[in-house]
This record gives structure tokens, C-alpha cells and sequence, in this order.
């Protein structure tokens, strides 16, 4: 079984390279975030067409929003909404073999500072939920998977400089030391770092900023995969499909890959 996680910056701008992935790579499971989109103007038959028929889509006008696009069939088409908001940033659902929570946590604004910064407060906060809930409501013994745009790289190797992006959102000791609780609530296993050293590069995002994003290489690890310990036997591979970042109207994210022996 291949799984994808993306962030796909408008979903209905982008609905034509979602298919280039699904016809290339042809994963059974696709989840996007920041759809950016109302739920009456998914394009369910688009992707339907191409055989994705089971869609769980949660999203609103103009920012956020999540889906779960299956060819396979699953159950509890759930969302949950978190810190009080309504705002489409994670959905669930149940297949035959596992749970999948599919989450965009917010980006959490220009200044790490939740004093001054409501949507840095945002972050801290939905990540403290969300350790909070996988502790509560999941049963560690029951296969899951948790994926999505989680908007922070953890490692030193997950950003291009250590060094220059400590005070910046998205390498912060304060949201790196979160992500790290979120990560033992159920003794995830980041199935990037599963398959890859930790003293390589790797990468999932490149600002437009960047004319050419493959000279510069300031990237990035801010989308992630990751499953519970009992299907960590199962993982076959880790893929990054950099080559959706040179496609016409591209996201800034790539699609990330796992493939599970399932």
C-alpha cells in the first residue's frame, strides 16, 4: 500500500498534478492539506474519475482544509476540531488495517513568540492538543498512522542552516521540543528518519521565493509521515517526489511517499 501526504496550496488550482501523481505513483491513499476550498466545491468527480472513488473532504473558503482521497474503502468520517476552532485542520478516517489522521498544523506566523503572536500561541497550543489526544483517545495497540503539512522541521538536518533558522518559526526549540511530545504520545516512528541518517538533508518544502529552488536548496522538512511501532515492520520505502516541485503552478510542498507491506 502507497500512502501520500501533500500540501497542495488549493486543491482545485492543483487538481491536475494531483492526478499526474496518482497516475505516475499510483498511491491507494492521498491526503492533502490546505485545500483551500468550501466542501461543495471539491472536485469529488474529478478525482473519482480516476478511480479514487472514497473522499473525505473538510475544508473552507480561501485557507486551511484537509482530504482524504482512497481507492479503497473506509469508515469514521471523522473531524475534529481543535483549540476551540472550526477552522479544517484535521480529519480522520478508519481502513481495514489502520487509522489515518490527517492534520495541517497551523504555519504560526512571522514571530515566535506567543506573547505577542496569537497564531505562534495557535501552534503551541493545537501541538499540546494534539500530544494530549493520541495519549487519551488512541489505543497504543491499535495500528494508526498520523501524517499531514505539520509546518515544523525537527531535526538540524530537516532545515538548510541550523544555525540561522533557531529563531525562526518552524525550527524553534518551542515548537521542536512540542513536535517531540506529539511524537512519543504513542511512540510514533518518523518514517523519514526511519529510512534516512540523521546526518543527511532532507527536505519537503522550497519558498517560491527561491527562483531556482534546486541551486539555492534552502528547504525545508515541514511534512511528515508517521506510523505507529506495530507497522513499523511493514514499511518498504520513504519516497520525496521532488519533481512535482518543477511542474507547472507547483505547490511549494512536495508529495512524500511511504509504501507499507500491507
Amino acid at each position: 500500500m502507497k500512502i501520500v501526504t501533500w500540501n497542495i496550496n488549493s486543491v482545485r488550482l492543483r487538481a491536475p498534478i494531483v492526478l499526474d501523481v496518482m497516475k505516475k505513483w499510483s498511491p491507494d491513499i492521498v491526503c492533502l492539506q490546505e485545500t483551500k476550498t468550501p466542501d461543495e466545491f471539491f472536485p469529488f468527480e474529478t478525482f473519482r474519475e480516476a478511480g479514487y472513488e472514497h473522499i473525505h473532504a473538510h475544508g473552507m473558503k480561501g485557507y486551511n482544509g484537509v482530504a482524504i482521497i482512497a481507492k479503497h474503502p473506509f469508515s469514521d468520517h471523522l473531524v475534529h476540531h481543535r483549540c476551540g476552532r472550526e477552522d479544517c485542520r484535521h480529519v480522520a478516517a478508519s481502513f481495514k488495517d489502520f487509522d489515518l489522521h490527517n492534520l495541517y498544523i497551523p504555519a504560526g506566523g512571522d514571530e515566535p513568540d506567543p506573547v505577542i503572536n496569537d497564531k505562534f500561541k495557535h501552534k503551541l497550543d493545537f501541538l499540546e492538543e494534539m500530544t494530549g489526544f493520541f495519549k487519551a483517545e488512541c489505543d497504543p495497540k491499535k495500528p494508526a498512522i498520523v501524517l499531514g503539512d505539520f509546518n515544523i522541521a525537527p531535526y538540524e538536518n530537516d532545515v538548510w542552516s541550523h544555525k540561522q533558522l533557531l529563531k525562526v518559526v518552524s525550527h524553534t526549540p518551542p515548537e521542536t521540543e512540542r513536535l517531540s511530545d506529539m511524537l512519543d504520545s504513542l511512540d510514533w516512528v518518523d518514517t523519514a528518519r526511519h529510512f534516512i541518517d540523521m546526518e543527511e538533508k532532507a527536505y519537503t518544502w522550497w519558498s517560491y521565493r527561491n527562483r531556482d529552488w534546486r541551486k539555492s536548496n534552502r528547504g525545508r522538512r515541514l511534512d511528515h509521515i508517521w506510523v505507529t511501532q506495530s507497522l513499523k515492520p511493514k514499511l518498504k520505502s520513504y519516497k520525496t517526489l521532488e519533481e512535482a516541485r518543477d511542474w507547472e503552478k507547483p505547490s511549494d510542498h512536495i508529495p512524500v511517499m511511504i509504501e507499507l507491506d500491507i
